[in-house]
């Protein structure tokens, strides 16, 4: 009796085919993912992005008001008030840059969450917000060093080149004027050509477990033969999720205008205009808060993408996953992790249509006719010499086709043979 295996059910299919895809696929897809797990994606991105911004808005106000205040004591004009004024402003801006600076940080975790969750929609798992968290602690402390270093970075450029913009008008103001465009116009490409090569590192830590320095390497890599597909991704939705920024914040602000306009017409202080003012300004930033936790979620989202279809091309990555799948499908237990199997190792691209699979094939034939049998050789026995080596048998010739038989011929049974 015959032993069936018992019936397994198809696997289960992620938010995106496990095979190389191209540009639109990346581009729809990072928005479709959003209705994959919005508990984890849009919710977490949103309460942490609100909970940054009031903070960050309540204590730069706070520290604004208390600087500023001694003001109302000093006689204006004065050197006094002049030494006070310069120190509020530049008290309120190191506040600024580093609140920002802090919630900075926590966009980094809301990235590294989506990476973590969309990583795992590819191959249909719905993690919780805590194994998310499990997944990107171990590497959230490089995360935030790479951005600090971004930053860093940044701030020395623009300070070595206004540096040399400044001394060069301190000199010859046109000079200095004109490097100062020129350096502006030049770290357009360059600002743009960085962001791209660059644009993998977080999900070459996170999903590799690598530090900053192998994660630039593998993004610099990964980018390589896709620079204008990625570079085309980031510029349509950032693009796109600023129209929509400015669709929201411009007729709010022109809606705010004309509401204090009929309410005070004569720009007099009058408490429901400055009411309404408040009103209309707090749903108009809660408009682009949603936005732009929506940006982060949909960019976060087309690094993993374009990091997965990269590997898929050029390591195979499309093979580990599938094994993944059935294999979890099937029941399997402790699985290793797909996305950090055959890191770094190169897949030969399958030979053109027509070309020899082996290196010592003979070259095909012309006119498109069949290719030659190879002819076969016998060895000579190890004690037998050179002279007295036997010639290998020829090859046999080919058998004459037969034709084949009339299908409408019959013959019934008992009688002559058909066609005689």
């Amino acid at each position: 009796m015959t032993a069936y295996p018992a019936w397994t059910p198809a696997s289960r299919a992620g938010i995106v085919p496990l095979h190389p895809y191209g540009f639109g696929t990346i581009l729809g897809r990072s928005f479709v993912a959003l209705r994959h797990n919005p508990r984890v994606l849009l919710g977490f991105a949103l309460v942490v992005q609100t909970v940054a911004y009031v903070i960050v808005t309540a204590a730069i106000a706070g520290v604004a008001v208390a600087s500023f205040s001694r003001l109302d004591t000093l006689v204006e004009g004065s050197d006094a008030f002049d030494a006070v004024l310069t120190g509020s402003i530049a008290l309120t801006g190191v506040a600024a840059l580093v609140l920002g600076a802090l919630a900075g940080a926590l966009g980094i975790l809301v990235q590294a969450v989506v990476v973590t969750e969309v990583a795992s929609a590819v191959v249909a798992e719905k993690p919780t917000l805590r194994e998310a968290w499990l997944r990107v602690r171990p590497v959230f402390f490089r995360l935030l060093g790479y951005a600090l270093l971004t930053l860093l970075a940044s701030v020395v450029v623009l300070a070595i080149l206004g540096g040399i913009a400044v001394l060069a008008g301190w000199a010859v103001l046109p000079l200095g004027i004109v490097l100062g465009v020129l350096f502006a116009l030049g770290l357009i490409p360059l600002y743009a050509w960085l962001s791209t090569k660059l644009f993998l590192v977080p999900s070459a830590m996170i999903l590799e477990g690598v530090g900053i320095r192998r994660a630039i390497a593998r993004s610099w890599v990964l980018t390589r033969r896709r620079f204008w597909s990625t570079f085309g991704v980031i510029v349509v939705i950032s693009l796109a999720f600023g129209f929509v920024a400015q669709v929201i914040s411009i007729p709010l602000s022109l809606l705010s205008g004309g509401i204090s306009a009929i309410i005070a017409p004569t720009a007099a202080e009058n408490p429901s205009a400055i009411v309404a003012f408040v009103v209309i300004q707090f749903v108009g930033q809660i408009g682009i808060l949603l936005v732009q936790c929506i940006a982060v979620v949909v960019q976060s989202t087309s690094a993993v993408l374009v990091y997965v279809d990269a590997r898929m091309r050029v390591e195979g990555l499309d093979h580990d996953l599938s094994v993944y799948v059935e294999a979890r499908d099937a029941g399997a237990a402790a699985l290793p992790d797909p996305y950090r199997a055959g890191i770094g190792r190169t897949i030969a691209p399958a030979p053109a249509w027509g070309t020899p699979p082996a290196p010592g094939w003979p070259a095909p034939p012309a006119g498109g006719a069949a290719w030659p049998a190879p002819t076969p050789t016998t060895a000579a026995p190890p004690t037998a010499s050179p002279a007295t080596t036997p010639a290998p048998p020829a090859a046999a010739p080919p058998h004459p086709p037969v034709p084949p038989s009339d299908p409408t011929a019959w013959a019934a049974p008992g009688g002559p043979p058909a066609g005689s």
